[in-house]
Parts: C-alpha cells; sequence; structure tokens
C-alpha cells in the first residue's frame, strides 16, 4: 500500500510507518489544502492525516484511490467522515492515547488562568518587576471551589479526576447520559452548571451538534469571577462572543489550548492579560505522540491485512 503520511511525527513512528508501508513523508507544519487533499486521495491507497489537513466534502469528490484515512489525533472534524464513507473509505482516530496529557493541560490551564501567570511570567521577560508586593497579581483560590465540566467522557473525567483528588474541588458535569466516577461528580444541566461553577471546563467533541454550544447566552450566566477553559476545539465556542465577554467583564479570564481557525488567534484574545494562550498543546508530550502515531500505524496495518481498524470511527 502507498502511504502518504501529511506532517512530520516523532521518529520512533516515522521509522516503524517506513518499515510497513511504501511510505511518503510529506513532513513541514503547513496542513493539506482541498485541493492537495483532494490530489492525495487519488494517488495513495491510504493516508495519515491530522488536525488542519482539509479532508472536506469536496476533497472526497470524484474516484479517490484510497481506502482508508488515519487520523492522528482523537477528534476529527477537518475529515467529513460521512463524505469519506459515502466512498467507501474508512476513517479511523486515536482515542485513549491523548487523555491524561490533555487532562494535564486542562489542570494547567485552570491554574493558569486563575492565578494569572501567563501574565506574570510576560511581566518578569518584560524586566517590569521591582519586587514583590501585597497586591500585586492576585488572582483566585483554585481549591476548594467548584469547577464544571462541559463533556464528561474520558478527558473530562481525567480533568475532574485531578481537580477532586489534587484540589479538594466540588465537581458538576453536563453530559448526555450519567457516567460513573470514583469520586463525587454531580450531573446537572447546563444552566446550572455554568451558574454554579467558578471554573467552566469545555470537553466536548466537535460535531455539528456542538459547533458554536458556548455562546453569548453562557457566557451570560456564568459567574463575573468565572473562568472559561477550553481543551476541546476552537469552533465549539462562539470566538467573537468570548471576547465580548471577556472585554466587558462579564467572565474574570479564559485559558485556552484551540482556537476557531488555527492557527489565527483573533489580536483581542491576544491583547489580553487575563487570557492564557497555548499552541495546542494537549497532547504535546513525546511518549504521549509516540503513542498516538502507533495507534494510527495499528489502524493501517489491521486495514491492510484485511482486518478492522481497532479505532474506525
Amino acid at each position: 500500500m502507498k502511504l502518504l503520511v501529511t506532517r512530520a511525527l516523532t521518529p520512533a513512528v516515522e521509522r516503524r510507518v517506513a518499515a510497513e508501508f511504501d511510505t511518503t513523508f510529506r513532513n513541514g507544519s503547513v496542513p493539506l489544502t482541498e485541493a492537495e487533499a483532494r490530489q492525495a486521495l487519488a494517488d495513495y491507497d491510504a493516508l495519515l492525516v491530522t488536525l488542519g489537513d482539509k479532508m472536506t466534502a469536496a476533497a472526497f469528490e470524484g474516484t479517490p484511490r484510497a481506502r482508508i484515512v488515519a487520523n492522528f489525533g482523537v477528534g476529527y472534524n477537518h475529515i467529513d467522515v460521512a463524505a469519506a464513507k459515502a466512498q467507501g473509505i474508512v476513517v479511523t482516530n486515536t482515542p485513549g492515547a491523548v487523555t491524561d496529557a490533555t487532562a494535564d493541560i486542562g489542570m494547567m490551564l485552570i491554574l493558569m488562568s486563575a492565578r494569572r501567570a501567563g501574565a506574570g511570567e510576560r511581566f518578569v521577560r518584560a524586566g517590569q518587576w521591582t519586587g514583590w508586593t501585597p497586591t500585586q497579581f492576585l488572582g483566585h483560590h483554585v481549591s476548594g471551589k467548584t469547577v464544571g465540566i462541559i463533556g464528561f467522557g474520558r478527558i473530562g473525567a481525567a480533568i475532574a479526576r485531578r481537580c477532586h483528588f489534587g484540589f479538594g474541588m466540588s465537581v458538576l458535569y453536563h453530559n448526555r447520559s450519567p457516567r460513573a466516577a470514583d469520586f463525587p461528580a454531580r450531573q446537572v444541566s447546563l444552566d446550572e452548571l455554568l451558574g454554579g461553577s467558578d471554573f467552566v471546563v469545555v470537553a466536548v467533541p466537535a460535531s455539528p451538534e456542538t459547533r458554536y454550544m458556548i455562546g453569548a447566552e453562557a457566557f451570560a450566566k456564568m459567574q463575573p469571577h468565572a473562568h472559561f477553559i477550553n481543551i476541546a476545539r476552537g469552533d465549539i465556542v462562539d470566538e467573537p462572543a468570548l471576547i465580548a465577554a471577556l472585554q466587558a467583564g462579564r467572565i474574570a479570564g479564559a485559558g485556552l489550548d484551540v482556537f476557531e481557525r488555527e492557527p489565527f488567534v483573533p489580536e483581542e484574545l491576544r491583547a489580553m492579560e487575563n487570557v492564557t494562550l497555548l499552541p495546542h498543546l494537549g497532547t504535546a508530550a513525546l511518549e504521549v505522540r509516540d503513542s498516538m502515531g502507533f495507534m494510527a500505524l495499528d489502524n493501517l496495518i489491521a486495514f491492510r491485512d484485511g482486518l478492522p481498524p481497532p479505532n474506525a470511527v
């Protein structure tokens, strides 16, 4: 099978991929355009793609040669799965491998936003710090507060577990169905979660149903001292509504690892000192990226060998 790998992977993963397939490594950091994706689907038997690659409905038009698109990542909203399936193309992803690393980033953003760590770090780097004072960079305490998790799957539950066991936080969650947990966690309506949480964390998967799930109405229901955290996908949040809520002081701050039009980040967000911004670091740990790559490869190998891929979507 001829395989195209659209982005540079870790050395360990690239060595194993090269040993298993007739592989072309595109490398670099620039995603596939729609036209490039369509050409790749026509030229290769299999694609190993990732976030940003424009695997749109138009890319799948015609008579593609490819029979499988293996996604490097758990989120696959950049792939039109319905269009792929209409062409008989299997789509896979890499769940599980990303859980703890993404939950760690979620916890880090809660702490950074509450304790104004980003603003303080910039202050020191700029040479503006003249010494400790009792009122400098006052933030909010995290321990003992209430966290509201929107989406209580693997990642949402892992964030909640860190909040409860690490910081003694009360946990509310909003999910389509009740979920068992080994710690106290109360399922509530979205309105109750928004109004009752000191920290609101988005951990739902991106889908047409969750697009702009959090907008002006949601921010208006949050408490003025509350912080908003997004480690899921950027288009779950109405970005202009978030900017407006921050500028008007309707919420105290935000910690964001994802954005609606990555890598574009609005200047208004970049200018605000009460916003912590990360470049989609959720899974950026070597061990995790290795695991993700090996999981994507296992999907490809199973398909090649006539077996059901373990993580078909």
